[in-house]
């Protein structure tokens, strides 16, 4: 009996997670498939890996960000750091500078081990990119702060190297005002086929489908008004399908990109995402290329967020 009600309070919980399946096909001309596409080449088209082992690569990266932030942002600058003895880099750049009040963007730049990482997570930075050309200054009323983060993946997740973790650090260390923080992670790869999606626990595809067709944004439970707020902002875009996933910080899966180190901080934080594993079977792995992804729907995930956040 009590095996019955722990799986049946675990269905509740998940029953009140908000699901929104926006089908509405609004088209917008906010985000660029071509510049998409120009920056997913030159991201993941380079001749060694950009993993922790192969700097140079990963500086090259960070300089061509560096120099799209240049062309929008009211300053840019690289958040460098040592470890082992080697110089890492995260990518900032800010708009409205004046403005105290902060919300953080960011996704990371780097890979796990010899792979293109074009969903992990080139589709990320080049949503940060685009978020930082399209994104009208005069119409927010806060500071935005766009990170591309190094050193996210193996061997130096979840620890204090992470570009994240300095990031996040940064932020409280300086006491600054922070809104709260969005995380781009995986956001290029959808499947309409039958069962192309997948969950962590089985039940969960009679809530949310079987099909990897939607962008889902993922919370823990107690993340504070900046992420219901947020939430509500970019369901009602209707752009594409889109699904809010809330769940203890504690469960498998909920935590694994950059958003944890902020709610270790105390920072309200969530990531958009399409699942990761879960759909995309060529994670970490050599298949992950830019040809796998759909660019189209990767547009409307990047539309959605800029409106949200011109809304918020």
């Amino acid at each position: 009996m009590k095996f019955f009600y722990s799986k049946l309070s675990l269905l509740i919980a998940f029953l009140c997670l908000t699901t929104a399946c926006n089908t509405s096909k609004v088209q917008t001309n906010l985000s660029d498939v071509q510049r998409i596409e120009k920056d997913l080449t030159t991201i993941t088209k380079t001749k060694e890996s950009r993993d922790y082992l192969h700097v140079e690569t990963l500086d090259f990266v960070a300089q061509y960000i560096y120099n799209e932030f240049a062309k929008n942002c009211d300053t840019v600058f690289f958040q460098s750091y040592q470890v082992e003895g080697k110089t890492y880099k995260n990518v900032i750049g800010r708009i409205n500078t004046d403005n105290p009040k902060k919300i953080v963007c960011g996704a990371h730049y780097d890979v796990c081990g010899e792979q293109e990482g074009a969903d992990d997570n080139g589709s990320g930075i080049v949503g940060i990119l685009e978020l930082s050309r399209i994104i009208p200054k005069a119409s927010i009323s806060y500071q935005l702060e766009f990170v591309a983060y190094t050193l996210e993946e193996p061997p130096f997740f979840n620890t204090q190297f992470m570009g994240s973790y300095v990031h996040a650090k940064s932020l409280y260390d300086q006491k600054e005002l922070i809104e709260g923080m969005i995380c781009l992670e995986m956001i290029g790869y959808f499947d309409d086929a039958k069962n192309s999606q997948d969950y962590p626990l089985n039940f969960l595809k009679f809530i949310y489908g079987n099909k990897g067709d939607f962008i889902t944004i993922v919370q823990k439970f107690g993340n504070g008004k900046f992420g219901r707020k947020f939430k509500r902002k970019m369901k009602s875009q209707h752009l594409l399908k889109t699904k809010s996933f809330k769940a203890p910080a504690s469960m498998a899966g909920i935590d694994l990109s950059d958003h944890y180190n902020y709610w270790d901080f105390g920072y309200s934080a969530l990531m958009i995402t399409n699942t990761a594993f879960n759909r995309n079977k060529n994670y970490h792995r050599a298949t992950d290329k830019m040809e796998t992804l759909d660019l189209n729907r990767m547009k409307l995930v990047i539309d959605e967020v800029c409106l949200s956040l011109v809304e918020f």
